[in-house]
């Protein structure tokens, strides 16, 4: 009989070796399921991982890495931290679009006037936006002890809606020969996050991502707040015997990533989407959870995974034009990543042992 046994202590080893391992699975699982489709399964394999990077025309893709993976990477430091503490926000994708309709909102009141703060104030903006939508859940949670992920989950639809409500009515394009969708802001200077550098992909998003990342690093590793969020989530009884202020704790977490989400949707609707419209998410709020946990909730790894997972999209672009993979089989392929990831995490805690079964 197959018997799973808990370790005395997690293993170190199968916690580094999980995420290449799921990873490996996927990749084994995704082409089997390719398979099915009629589709040749290493030919797909290796044009979702190799194409954009060492393919034909990586040196239009390659750029590509950072304008997906900077969100993804944004979304999921701000969700680690909380996951860390135990506290767990499943609707930064409603976070990311609020920071992206008040931060564009913010924009366009302005327009036409050119202006050097403009963007700046949109950047503010957009991490109150993301901010104030994950207080709700905060606030309910610490005021009554509501579950932050239903709260937090539910809001993601309310978020739609407002949306939907922001490209049609109040932010609809007056000029826009009544196409839903706000105006463009690449067509708008002093509102446009476009490259700094020419070809090469990187904007003020990228930059932002980066400095979250050391951010969280020195946060987790060298401040008191971070061995709290640490604390908290490894031995919340010890925490609560260190002084750790729970109330305080949720707030803070859900707000850190709030704000982080809402930039992420300002500096893509200030650039890479370059309006508001219906279908502005894309699910970054959703895959940045597949990211915190691909990544350890570590911050350096959580920068690799999201590399990663941009290059799946990109990848997974190229297999649907290339191959004529349906888009609903990238999206299996890209969940099966997390699943595995979770499964193959219970040999961290667990090992497997046989066990032979006396038969009366």
């Amino acid at each position: 009989m197959i018997m799973l046994e808990k370790r005395p202590q997690p293993s170190r080893a199968w916690s580094l070796a999980t995420p290449l391992v799921a990873v490996l699975a996927t990749m084994v699982f995704g082409g089997v399921l390719f398979a099915a489709l009629g589709k040749d399964p290493i030919e797909a394999i290796r044009t979702i991982f190799w194409e954009p990077l060492f393919g034909e025309f990586a040196f239009y893709y390659r750029p590509q890495l950072l304008v997906k993976g900077a969100p993804l990477v944004l979304i999921a430091i701000g969700l680690s931290l909380g996951f860390k503490a135990g506290i767990w926000n499943i609707g930064a994708e409603g976070q990311y679009i609020m920071g992206a309709i008040i931060g564009a909102a913010v924009g366009l009141a302005f327009y036409p006037y050119e202006a050097w703060y403009i963007f700046p104030l949109m950047v503010i903006a957009g991490a109150l936006g993301g901010w104030a939508w994950a207080m709700i859940p905060a606030f309910l949670k610490v005021r009554f002890g509501t579950n932050e992920i239903l709260v937090s989950l539910m809001l993601v639809y309310i978020a739609e809606q407002l949306l939907a409500s922001a490209s049609l009515r109040f932010l609809k394009n007056p000029e826009g020969f009544g196409f839903p969708g706000s105006r463009n802001l690449q067509d708008y200077p002093s509102a446009f996050n476009g490259e700094l550098i020419a070809g090469s992909g990187m904007h003020w998003g990228v930059v932002t991502a980066l400095i979250a990342v050391i951010f969280a690093y020195v946060l987790l590793n060298r401040h008191m707040l971070g061995f709290h969020i640490r604390l908290t989530g490894e031995a919340p009884r010890a925490a609560k015997f260190a002084g750790v202020n729970p109330s305080r704790l949720i707030l803070l977490c859900l707000g850190m990533s709030g704000a982080l989400a809402g930039l992420a949707g300002l500096f893509e609707v200030a650039g890479p989407a370059g309006q508001i419209s219906i279908d502005f998410n894309v699910g970054y709020g959703f895959t940045a959870i597949i990211v915190a946990f691909l990544g350890r909730l570590h911050p350096v790894g959580i920068l690799l995974a999201g590399g990663l997972m941009a290059l799946t999209y990109i990848g997974g672009d190229i297999a649907q034009s290339n191959l004529g993979l349906p888009s609903a089989a990238i999206q299996v392929f890209q969940g099966m990543l997390l699943f595995f990831l979770l499964a193959l995490d219970l040999l961290t805690n667990f090992r497997v042992t046989l066990r032979k079964v006396e038969v009366a």
